[in-house]
C-alpha cells in the first residue's frame, strides 16, 4: 500500500509506531451495541521524512468519528476550565479584545472556552462538527454552528460577517485529516491584523514521555514545531510567538498571523533550537520509538497480573480516548479493571470501546472499596487525585502508567 504525508506528499516509509487495529476511542458502547459486531481499524502512526510530521493513515473518516453522538464534553474537567479562562483573559490584555472585536473558536465543543468571552461582552462564534455538542453549546448561550472547518466553511463565514480579529483552535490541528484544507481556512477567516492561536500536544512530550496513548484515530497528526512552521508558511501564516504549556501532558500554544504583520520572537528560535537539540529533524529519533511503547505495555500488564495473583482488585479512573488506546493495546479487559468511572453523565452506564469495561459513577469506588484506583487520563491525575482523596481512608493507592508504571 503506498502511503503520502498529508500535508507534503512525499511518500511515507518510516514507522513511529504500529498500535494493531483498535475501535475509535470515544465510541463507548451502550446495551443495545453491546453485543454487536465492534469495528476495529489499524492504529499505525508513521512519520514523513521530509517533512517530519507524524501521521495516521486515515483510515477512518471524520464524519464518522464526529458523529451526532460524539461523547466528549470539555466542561467536565475543573482543571481544563480553568485553563480556558486564563487563556481569554490573556488573549483579552494581549490583543485588545472589546465589543468590537469578534472570536471564532474552531472545534468549540460545548462552549467552555468562549462562554468566557460572552460574559466579557465580546462577540463570538463557536465552529464545533459535532451536532449534539453544538447544541449544548447553542443552549448554554454560546452561538455555534455544527460544521466541519475548513476553506469553504471559512469562505462562507468571511461572507457572512464573521471574519475574525482571533481565531482560538484548541487541540484541533491534531484531528483534520486534510490539514492544508483547515490551514487554509485560517488565512481566509483572519483579519488582515488578526491572530489565531493553536495548542496540540508537543510531539517533543509525546517521545520524551512515551505518550503513545494519545495516538488514536481521532488525531491524525502528532505535530513539532518545525512541522507547524512549514504547514503554516505554505498557507501564508508565520508563527511569531510559542508557549509551552502543561496540558495534555505538554502541548504547544502557537501565535499565528499572516505573513507580513508579525516576525517571530525569542521563544519560537528557542524552541526551534530546542527541538533540533533533541534531533526531531532526524529520521533516526521517531524509529526509536516503538520499543519505549512495547516497555510501557509490559510494565502495565505485569502489574495488573500480578495485583490479580495477589488478589488485589483494580478499577479504573476515566474513561478518556488515551485510556482506550492503552487498554485496547495492552488488551486489558474486565477481568483485569472489572469497571472504571467518569463524571460525565454522558459516559456513565456505557462501556469502553474494544475493552467492554463498563463505566460507572465515581462514587462507586467508595462502595465497591477497590485496592487500586488507575488513573487513565493522567495528564490530570494532580486533579483526580485531589478529588477523589478520600479512596486512602480505606488504604487505596493511586496508578498512572505514563511514562513508567507509578504507584502512590
Amino acid at each position: 500500500m503506498k502511503r503520502h504525508c498529508r500535508f507534503c506528499h512525499a511518500p511515507l516509509r518510516t514507522s513511529f509506531v504500529d498500535l494493531n487495529s483498535s475501535p475509535l476511542a470515544n465510541s463507548l458502547l451502550d446495551e443495545k451495541s453491546y453485543d454487536g459486531v465492534e469495528m476495529r481499524y489499524p492504529l499505525h502512526a508513521f512519520v514523513c521524512e521530509q517533512c517530519f510530521l507524524v501521521q495516521l493513515d486515515a483510515v477512518v473518516s471524520a464524519d464518522h468519528i464526529f458523529a451526532d453522538n460524539y461523547l466528549y464534553f470539555s466542561s467536565y474537567s475543573d482543571s481544563w476550565l480553568a485553563h480556558c479562562r486564563a487563556y481569554c483573559l490573556d488573549m483579552m490584555r494581549r490583543f485588545g479584545l472589546t465589543c468590537d472585536s469578534r472570536v471564532v473558536e474552531i472545534a468549540s465543543n460545548d462552549g467552555g472556552l468562549l462562554k468566557n468571552f460572552v460574559e466579557a461582552g465580546i462577540p463570538v462564534l463557536g465552529v464545533e462538527p459535532a451536532a449534539n455538542v453544538a447544541e449544548v453549546a447553542n443552549r448554554n448561550g454560546v452561538p455555534t454552528k455544527a460544521i466541519f472547518f475548513g476553506r469553504d466553511t471559512a469562505t462562507a463565514l468571511k461572507a457572512d460577517g464573521f471574519a475574525a480579529d482571533l481565531i482560538a483552535a484548541n487541540n484541533v490541528l491534531a484531528h483534520v485529516p486534510d490539514i492544508n484544507d483547515f490551514v487554509e481556512g485560517f488565512r481566509i477567516l483572519l483579519k488582515p491584523q488578526g491572530a489565531a492561536t493553536f495548542e496540540f500536544p508537543h510531539l517533543l512530550k509525546l517521545i520524551q514521555d512515551v505518550e503513545f496513548d494519545t495516538i488514536y484515530h481521532e488525531h491524525f497528526s502528532y505535530i513539532s514545531l518545525l512541522a507547524a512552521e512549514r504547514i503554516m508558511a505554505a498557507h501564508g501564516l508565520v508563527v511569531f510567538d510559542v508557549e509551552e504549556i502543561p496540558t495534555h501532558g505538554g502541548s504547544l500554544r502557537l501565535f499565528v498571523s499572516h505573513q507580513g504583520t508579525r516576525e517571530p520572537g525569542e521563544r519560537v528560535f528557542a524552541l526551534r533550537a530546542k527541538e533540533r537539540e533533541a534531533a526531531l529533524d532526524r529520521i533516526e529519533t521517531y524509529a526509536a520509538f516503538a520499543d519505549e511503547v512495547v516497555r510501557v505495555k509490559c510494565e502495565v500488564l505485569g502489574f495488573l497480573i500480578e495485583a490479580k495473583r495477589q488478589g488485589k482488585r483494580v478499577v479504573g479512573y476515566g474513561a478518556p480516548a488515551k485510556g482506550n488506546t492503552l487498554l485496547n493495546y495492552c488488551g486489558v479487559g474486565p477481568e483485569l479493571m472489572p469497571f472504571t468511572v467518569d463524571r460525565s453523565p454522558h459516559k456513565q452506564g456505557r462501556y469502553l470501546p474494544g475493552t467492554r469495561i463498563p463505566i460507572r459513577a465515581p462514587e462507586t469506588i467508595f462502595a465497591e472499596r477497590p485496592d487500586y484506583v488507575f488513573v487513565l487520563p493522567w495528564n490530570i491525575s494532580d486533579e483526580i487525585v485531589s478529588q477523589m482523596a478520600a479512596v486512602r481512608d480505606f488504604g487505596a493507592r493511586f496508578v498512572t502508567a505514563i511514562p513508567r508504571l507509578k504507584v502512590w
